[in-house]
This record gives structure tokens, C-alpha cells and sequence, in this order.
């Protein structure tokens, strides 16, 4: 077993429901319009589309550990990939860029203490860093997206907690629509298998795309209109099977084409609100073995 790895088979995940998450009615009105919410979330869809989404996990045999309700964190808690990072020698926490994230990471570790978890490191200080920059490529290869959620000092300070073994890649993201967006590495990388990967390559520094197609990656292709609606993160469940949002049938087909199979659910409530797909709703714990 591995946490190393964003392909091999899930095995164990941690998740918030939105129960826990948006807690009420009131509380989402309240508090969409600070969290950047592209739009109120209504409660109830919210709740049927996570339970359809967990379905599946389960339904894979994915062992699911549920966050539980915190005063201390807000509606951004329904995406707990970002609050650490999983390496085998235990959780990374994190140190959000987005300040009314601030607390999640903590929220997590309590979390993690519960269940047993070790915890290797944490980005404290001046460092930032968001579990949606990281992306393993392979169990030795991290890729670290340099963005407004994370800088410099906090890729320094993960560099020396997973030391000289790992190879840290670092990714350096372009503006896009600016420091009050929601632009993450992986809003535009979703490895599918070892050697294949959903990508969005207008947003992609051409170093890097060219250093993924050396390292003989296959790139799936996200259509242009697809990528503001979540297309180009997916979960992958193992290889070459994945999850991803409803509504972007031009993905899809291209996975499906490389020899991916695609399970699809509904998410206009808490995916495209939140703009966090389904790998956003997940902190994956232990994956694997490959076979």
C-alpha cells in the first residue's frame, strides 16, 4: 500500500460531508458570498449529490472516514484535499492561502489523531501551500504547482519535511483571473493512469507539458469549453477508471478514447459552486496495490 501515488486503487479517503460542511440553510447564506461561492448552494441538492458521490466510492470499496462538524471552518471544508498532503510517512498539513481556510488544516489533524494517522510534517509561518497544488506522478516524482495559494517558502519547507528521496517538480501557474480565484494544479492535471493524464494545456507551462510528454505521459486533452466547468478534474478510482462531473461529454469521449472508463455524477451544488471537483471532495489516504 501507498499514499504516493494519484492512480493506483483507493482504498481509504477522507471526506466532508456537506452536513458537516454547510451545516444549514442560514449558514450558507450567510457565508456563500465570502467564501467566493460562485452561487448560494441549495442544502438539499447538496446532500443528494454527495450521497451519489460517496455511493460510488463505497461502491468501489473505497473505505470513506467522514470529517466531522467544526465551529472553527467554513463551507471550503467540503474540500478536504487541500487542507494536507499524504505521503507514506504520514500527513503533510498544510497552511492555506486563503485565509478563511486557515483553521482546516488543525480541524484535520484532530481528525487524523482520532483515527490513528501520523502526522510527518507542517507548512507553518510565511509558508503557503494547498493540497490542490500537489500532485504525485509517481511514488518518488511530486509535482508542486506555484500559485496564489502557494509560494515559495511553503514548496521550501516541503521540500525539507519529505527530504532528498522525493523529487519535488515545481510547477509556476499563471495569473489566469488573479489571486481571488480558486486555480489550483490540478484545475488543469488529473493523472488518469502511470502513463496518462486529463490535462487543460492553454493554462500548462510549456516546460512542463513538455517535461510530462518526456517522462512518455499520454495528455488527454480538455475542450476549452469545458474547462471552466470542471472538466479537467477527475478522481481517478484506479487505473484508467475515474469519476468525474456530469455535463462535459467532450472529455469524456476523449478519455474514453484512451482506454479510460468514466463514472460521471451529478455536482452543480458541490463541485461547480465551490469550483472544487471530485478531487477537490477527497484527501485520499491509501491507495493501491496497482497489480
Amino acid at each position: 500500500m501507498t499514499t504516493q501515488t494519484e492512480v493506483a486503487p483507493l482504498r481509504r479517503v477522507i471526506v466532508k460531508h456537506p452536513r458537516e460542511a454547510f451545516v444549514s440553510d442560514l449558514t450558507v447564506a450567510r457565508a456563500w458570498r465570502d467564501f467566493g461561492f460562485e452561487g448560494r448552494p441549495d442544502l438539499r441538492t447538496a446532500i443528494d449529490e454527495y450521497d451519489a458521490f460517496l455511493e460510488i466510492l463505497e461502491g468501489f470499496g473505497t473505505e470513506v472516514h467522514r470529517l466531522p462538524r467544526d465551529d472553527q471552518v467554513g463551507l471550503d471544508s467540503l474540500y478536504p484535499r487541500d487542507a494536507a498532503i499524504s505521503t507514506d510517512a504520514g500527513l503533510v498539513l498544510c497552511n492555506m492561502g486563503k485565509a478563511l481556510r486557515r483553521q482546516e488544516p488543525r480541524a484535520l489533524e484532530r481528525f487524523a489523531a482520532e483515527l490513528g494517522l501520523p502526522v510527518r510534517g507542517a507548512i507553518t509561518g510565511r509558508g503557503l501551500l494547498e493540497g490542490g497544488d500537489v500532485v504525485w506522478l509517481d511514488e518518488r516524482t511530486l509535482a508542486v504547482g506555484r500559485s496564489y495559494r502557494s509560494n515559495e517558502e511553503g514548496i521550501r519547507q516541503l521540500h525539507d519535511i519529505l527530504g532528498e528521496a522525493i523529487e519535488l517538480a515545481v510547477v509556476p501557474l499563471p495569473h489566469y483571473r488573479g489571486p481571488g480565484d480558486v486555480f489550483h494544479l490540478m484545475s488543469i492535471l488529473s493523472p488518469i493512469d502511470r502513463k496518462l493524464a486529463l490535462v487543460y494545456s492553454p493554462l500548462l507551462p510549456i516546460p512542463f507539458r513538455e517535461w510530462l510528454l518526456a517522462r512518455g505521459i499520454r495528455l488527454v486533452e480538455t475542450p476549452e469549453p469545458e474547462f471552466r466547468s470542471l472538466g479537467c478534474n477527475v478522481l481517478t478510482l484506479a487505473p484508467g477508471l475515474c469519476v468525474a462531473l456530469e455535463g462535459n461529454p467532450l472529455t469524456r469521449a476523449r478519455l474514453e478514447a484512451a482506454g479510460a472508463q468514466v463514472i460521471t455524477f451529478r455536482g452543480s451544488e458541490i463541485c461547480a459552486r465551490g469550483n472544487g471537483g471530485p478531487t477537490c471532495l477527497t484527501r485520499p489516504l491509501e491507495r493501491g496495490p496497482q497489480g
